[in-house]
């Protein structure tokens, strides 16, 4: 049963990390044939005096004012003029380093052209400048994110692999899914589109009270609401959830020009990275269950526990802030 206590660990180390998708920015627009306005944002990994970074920007370029910041919530924002001698592209820009790691998402305007978008990492914090815009660099860039956002956003992630655990059937489990990924995505497209809204605090306290439903769910004995019914279940708290990744997406920020590709690219990432948590979480209870059946039953106990009492840390966690 060790690896099961490892799963509780695990579940624990990753509480501080919830949903904790805040990608830093740069953005170079043009202002005229010589002038460029660069401004970021630089999230903060740790307390203390911020260290403010400005990001690289081509040869030809110097500051011609600034560079200014302040502190902003979570993040030290930027500014800064340039004076561009000819065109950028070719050039590099990005960081040397990402501090903190993280990614950082780099977007250049030139006038009259469409928005260039790259995505840095930490082992490519910078790039060269592309002459125009790639049609496909939106959705390399927006799936990408999308899927490090299920990946990395834990309440979400175990909103799902509780689903699965709860409903294990095959077909049950594909209705489940379908029905939290349609629920959420008419939520993420609608908050996009500036057809609804709800704030963030209490949007991200009812994700976690979700999580803390289905774990109690779990650890019941005997027929269900969410048994009977889990693809409505889903459904509604997928509306829920669809506003959780709104607020992500709008941290990130959607190209001009660009929106219904972004954000259907953000959602076909999100969607990516859910079926791979689904399916591994599918195969790893059916080689439980063929290896050491008796040891199953516990198993998915201790699961709901690590589950409800991470999910509980989050919603005590949300409901004081």
């Amino acid at each position: 049963m060790r690896w099961l206590a490892a799963l509780v660990v695990l579940l624990f180390s990753v509480v501080v990390s919830a949903d904790e998708l805040r990608p830093g920015y740069i953005e170079l627009r043009q202002r005229d044939a010589a002038h460029w306005t660069l401004g970021w944002k630089q999230p903060l990994t740790s307390p203390g005096e911020p260290r403010m970074v400005v990001p690289l920007v081509p040869a030809n370029c110097r500051i011609t004012e600034g560079p200014h910041h302040r502190i902003a919530a979570l993040a030290v924002v930027g500014s800064a003029e340039l004076r561009c001698g000819g065109a950028i592209a070719g050039g590099i820009a990005g960081y040397r380093e990402i501090l903190g790691g993280g990614d950082v998402l780099l977007r250049v305007a030139p006038s009259g052209r469409n928005v260039q978008n790259y995505r840095l990492t930490p082992a490519a914090p910078s790039v060269i400048l592309a002459e125009r815009a790639d049609r496909l660099q939106v959705w390399r860039t927006y799936v990408s994110l999308g899927a490090t956002h299920i990946l990395e956003g834990w309440d979400h992630l175990l909103f799902v692999i509780a689903l699965v655990l709860l409903v294990r059937r095959g077909w049950a489990v594909a209705k489940a899914v379908t029905a939290f990924t349609v629920a959420h995505s008419l939520t993420l497209a609608g908050v996009t589109l500036g057809l609804v809204g709800l704030p963030q605090a209490p949007v991200e306290a009812l994700i976690a009270l979700s999580i803390v439903f289905l774990a109690a769910e779990l650890l019941r004995d005997g027929p269900s609401v969410t048994l009977r019914y889990p693809w409505a279940i889903a459904f509604a708290f997928g509306l829920v959830h669809g506003f959780g990744f709104a607020g992500a997406l709008r941290e990130i920020g959607l190209p001009e020009g660009e929106v219904p590709s972004a954000l259907l690219a953000f959602n076909l990432g999100v969607e990516g990275g859910q079926l791979a948590v689904v399916v591994g979480v599918i195969a790893l209870v059916a080689l439980v269950e063929r290896l050491a059946r008796s040891a199953l039953a516990p198993a998915l106990r201790i699961a709901a526990y690590a589950i409800g009492i991470t999910a509980s840390y989050w919603l005590i966690d949300r409901l004081v802030a």
